[in-house]
């Protein structure tokens, strides 16, 4: 057994468990808020420093370079005092002892835990999923065995949600022959309404991507490797390789081996701390007043709120919008909120011409809601009517016309 105890010279030893995005900002925030106050250690799953995982589906689609992925170089670990211990996993927690236990087998000490396990991918319970030839997209490794599928190659892409339709159109960008399965009787249904649906899946099908909607998956046959994927009502599709993006859960084994609760994901309160004094959580693994993040911008806003706390400032996290600002087949897309609109007053703009959609929700004198699609030039201002509840009410007739207009107005 391997201890590492924390230095005893008026700093305490924050020991950060992930690897991800949301450690990462973690540390930088507290680089510039208080720089030198604590032992950092970050344990990283992967044999790599932290990287951006936006931008997997652009470097499979060789839209984007590995350089491209990189956040922070080993060496800006080292000259900020920070000490990364990549390719090793925390497997274990002993609260009462305050260690971490490693897999490695070391334990490491500390005085504050934040957990950044971030989430996982769901394996559909169905006959064939660990064939090899199965991917799930989620990391550098999955990207570079499908950057090595040879040109005309039959991949199949089971799950029709950002992931999965990113996935299709970076696969097909390699000119390989793609299927997308989806459950649902609309892509992305978690951030787009039914029209902008219905746009995002003409322009994914202009890429030569067979989409097949209400696709419930049976099995996943083959001998020595995956050959096909069987849905329920007997229909085949051959395949060479095999993506599944039927969604992510919240990472919390480490969490639950320490006995700090979990519900969806590992609860924390306003401070971002868990019920175990001095354990925190961030990111995709936390669940804050019932709600789990999967957006970057949350991660963020939660990261930079920890930092403050930990710099000694008074700092809540009181929620986070939830709005989605991506690109999906190369198109923009943005969602916010309550972008269904349910029994509410909606504004519909719609340019077929240029391509573009937007629908605005509004309940009483507010803005509750929106989706764009095609031109998302007005998002950032939508997203601040929505989040400081302003009064629209001069501005109703031109608001759907985007800021310039309707503030002219």
């Amino acid at each position: 057994m391997i201890a590492m105890r924390p230095e005893r010279h008026g700093r305490e030893r924050l020991v950060i468990a992930g690897g991800g995005m949301a450690g990462l900002k973690l540390i930088e925030e507290l680089t510039e808020l208080c720089f030198g106050r604590y032992e950092i250690v970050m344990v990283a799953k992967e044999p790599r420093p932290p990287y951006n995982r936006v931008l997997l589906s652009s470097l499979l689609a060789g839209e984007a370079q590995e350089t491209d992925v990189e956040l922070r170089s080993p060496s800006w670990f080292a000259e900020n005092g920070v000490a990364l211990l990549a390719g090793v996993e925390a497997s274990r927690l002993c609260p009462a002892r305050r260690e971490v236990v490693l897999s490695s087998g070391a334990h490491i000490t500390y005085d504050r835990l934040v957990l950044a396990t971030g989430s996982k991918a769901i394996r559909l319970p169905i006959l064939g999923h660990a064939l090899p030839g199965v991917l799930t997209f989620r990391d550098l490794d999955d990207v570079g065995i499908l950057r090595r599928a040879p040109p005309g190659s039959r991949a199949v892409v089971v799950g029709g949600g950002l992931l999965g339709a990113e996935a299709a159109c970076g696969l097909a960008k390699r000119d390989l022959a793609v299927t997308l399965l989806h459950i649902m009787p609309r892509l992305m249904e978690r951030q787009l309404d039914a029209r902008a649906a219905a746009l995002l899946k003409a322009a994914v099908e202009r890429k030569g991507i067979e989409v097949v909607l209400e696709a419930q998956t049976r099995a996943i046959q083959g001998s020595a490797r995956a050959e096909r994927v069987v849905l329920k009502n007997g229909r085949a599709f051959p395949a060479d390789v095999i993506v599944v993006a039927a969604g992510i859960r919240p990472e919390t084994m480490l969490a639950e081996s320490g006995g700090v609760v979990v519900g969806r994901g590992v609860v924390v309160d306003d401070k971002l701390e868990t019920g175990q004094p001095g354990i925190y959580a961030i990111g995709e693994c936390a669940e804050h007043r019932g709600q789990c993040y999967g957006m970057i911008e949350p991660v963020h806003e939660q990261a930079r709120v920890l930092a403050r706390h930990l710099a000694g400032d008074r700092a809540l996290y009181e929620g986070s919008l939830a709005a989605a600002s991506l690109k999906v087949s190369g198109v923009p897309v943005f969602s916010m909120s309550d972008f269904e609109g349910e029994g509410a007053e909606t504004i519909v703009l719609e340019d077929e011409g240029a391509g573009s959609y937007r629908k605005l929700v509004i309940r009483g004198d507010r803005l509750v809601g929106a989706v764009l699609f095609g031109d998302t030039g007005d998002a950032l201002w939508y997203r601040d009517l929505v989040r400081q509840a302003s009064p629209i009410a001069p501005m109703r007739d031109a608001l759907a016309f985007g800021k310039a207009f309707a503030e002219a107005a």
